[in-house]
């Protein structure tokens, strides 16, 4: 079985991005709207609090069939029995792919963060289980962005699953669709909708998935 379904929608879910909505009304809205995969990223909370929303995140995603993905911490993710765990370029400067592969085993997930054709490149080669490449288009979270230049040839040169994110929304994953991608990741896309669920479906419509 594939750990990582093809034509997954992904959310990456933060307190910060909600509209003051509690982040797991949010998570529960998006599960209605079939997202695949939810990343728990919190960067201005304590451990205690992670390990709290991450039981309680853990609990929805589970009873749904979602996958929970916990960032930056691999510890962490085993510790909540979490589905994997996503790291960014500076994460694995402080704790390595490989350190991260024995922590949490070969059955559960490993993403890593690419932000160049470079960095794209040498994760095509390690030891992850999918990659995400970013942000294609303009966002609120970077003061950067790397365009979708390298789109269809990223996704020709992948041994792995790619998740395109970064400013993605209606009025653009039409082109991206149209390139190729298959997997989306999505932050205020998502979550600062009105109607999360009515968001998440059609952005699963988009993809050719409903």
């Amino acid at each position: 079985m594939e750990k990582i379904a093809r034509g997954s929608l992904y959310l990456v879910l933060t307190g910060a991005c909600t509209n003051g909505r509690d982040a797991l009304d949010v998570a529960q809205a998006a599960i209605a709207g079939g997202i695949n995969l939810i990343q728990m990223r919190e960067k201005d909370t304590d451990r205690n609090g992670l390990l709290g929303l991450g039981k309680r995140l853990g609990s929805i995603c589970k009873k749904s069939g979602v996958k929970l993905i916990i960032n930056d911490d691999p510890f962490l993710a085993g510790e909540l029995d979490a589905d994997g765990v996503h790291m960014g370029q500076e994460d694995v400067k402080i704790c390595n792919l490989e350190k991260a592969r024995r922590i949490l085993g070969k059955e559960r997930i490993i993403g890593i963060s690419t932000h160049s054709l470079a960095q794209f490149e040498e994760a095509n080669l390690s030891d992850v289980d999918y990659i995400a490449y970013g942000p294609v288009f303009k966002t609120k979270t970077k003061d950067y962005f790397i365009g979708i230049n390298h789109v269809e040839k990223v996704l020709a040169m992948s041994e792995k699953p790619v998740f395109f994110i970064g400013g993605i929304n209606l009025s653009n994953i039409d082109e991206l669709v149209s390139m190729g991608a298959e997997n989306i990741a999505l932050i205020r896309g998502i979550t600062e909708a009105e109607d999360v669920t009515a968001r998440t479906r059609e952005f699963k419509k988009r993809m050719g998935k409903i």
